[in-house]
């Protein structure tokens, strides 16, 4: 469940980006609240639309103006919200693979299973166009050993998305194939990698809960056999983004502002990518796991523009 709050009457897209050439116009500097007001509660569509008719009236792109206006943690969370999701995507998945780490794979994975089939697919177009080369064809190139082993099928596989429908009797057999190649300590196998690439959540779902059945553990408890395992945490937040995707976020999002320092990237990213989608339910997750809301760990942490974009966003205060 979104947490993105629209208003009931929502203004033309030619009126909104008139509104937002005003602000970057106001007196003594930018009108940062009027930015935050207009597209903190637009919705993907919308946004497009905003920044079609602003191009059409001024001949610039929103994106260039925002970015001359604004800066720091709030420009990249405002420009990183008003590009299409797909556009956001294939920016953020290619910043990561340009990065070379381990480490960093951890973005291409949280795309690649938190993303529909569908979705995906633009993503793998709206690289494409803007990097002249595929989004799998950079990872395989950058990626060593398991890592790509494991995030090039995630990447490209096609899942069954119709429908809650799982069979049972797969659901044993492979849970059985999962135990075995974990006991054999075969943690790339491709058997391990085609089920958890190809499968429909709700079958991975209905697999999961037979192997911890049978075995009497999670799956994620037995692939803990090396904590330091970099190619393992990786695979266990796979599983985890593919089963339980808040708890994934509600992770991401504790780790980020842990501590001294905030992990703005981290921080921007889950916002930005799952207000629209499911913040709610990692909302949810946050307060459960942590006894503070979302919203008071954010205004804790950040301050400023910033503070109120990503507040904004989680669904604080009225559209």
């Amino acid at each position: 469940m979104a947490s993105l709050k629209v208003p009931a009457k929502v203004p033309l897209p030619s009126e909104d980006a008139e509104q937002l050439h005003k602000a970057f116009q106001a007196g003594w500097g930018t009108d940062e609240a009027k930015i935050i007001s207009i597209l903190s509660h637009r919705n993907a569509a919308q946004r497009a639309l905003i920044r079609k008719a602003y191009l059409e009236a001024y001949g610039e792109d929103l994106i260039v103006a925002l970015r001359n206006e604004i800066s720091g943690d709030f420009e990249s969370c405002v420009t990183l919200w008003t590009i299409e999701p797909s556009e956001r995507d294939a920016l953020l998945a290619h910043e990561a693979v340009a990065k070379k780490a381990n480490s960093s794979y951890w973005v291409v994975m949280e795309i690649a299973c938190t993303r529909s089939s569908d979705d995906l697919f633009k993503v793998r177009q709206a690289y494409h166009a803007r990097y002249k080369k595929s989004l799998e064809e950079d990872v395989m190139d950058q990626a060593k050993g398991e890592f790509r082993k494991l995030l090039a099928p995630l990447l490209t596989a096609f899942r069954y998305e119709e429908g809650n429908e799982v069979d049972l009797s797969l659901a044993k057999s492979e849970a059985k194939i999962l135990h075995d190649k974990i006991a054999a300590k075969a943690y790339g196998d491709d058997e391990i990698i085609r089920i958890l690439s190809t499968r429909s959540k709700p079958q991975l779902n209905a697999t999961l809960n037979q192997y911890n059945d049978a075995f009497g553990s999670s799956i994620t408890k037995h692939l803990k056999d090396d904590p330091k395992d970099e190619y393992l945490k990786l695979l266990r937040a796979a599983i985890k983004c593919l089963t339980y995707p808040e708890k994934y976020f509600e992770k991401v999002l504790r780790l980020s502002m842990k501590g001294f320092g905030t992990d703005e990237c981290s921080l921007t990213r889950v916002v930005v990518t799952r207000a629209e989608v499911d913040m709610q339910r990692i909302k949810e997750e946050y307060h459960r796991r942590n006894s503070v809301t979302l919203e008071s760990a954010i205004s804790g942490d950040t301050s400023g523009d910033y503070a109120a974009m990503l507040l904004a966003l989680v669904g604080h205060g009225d559209a």
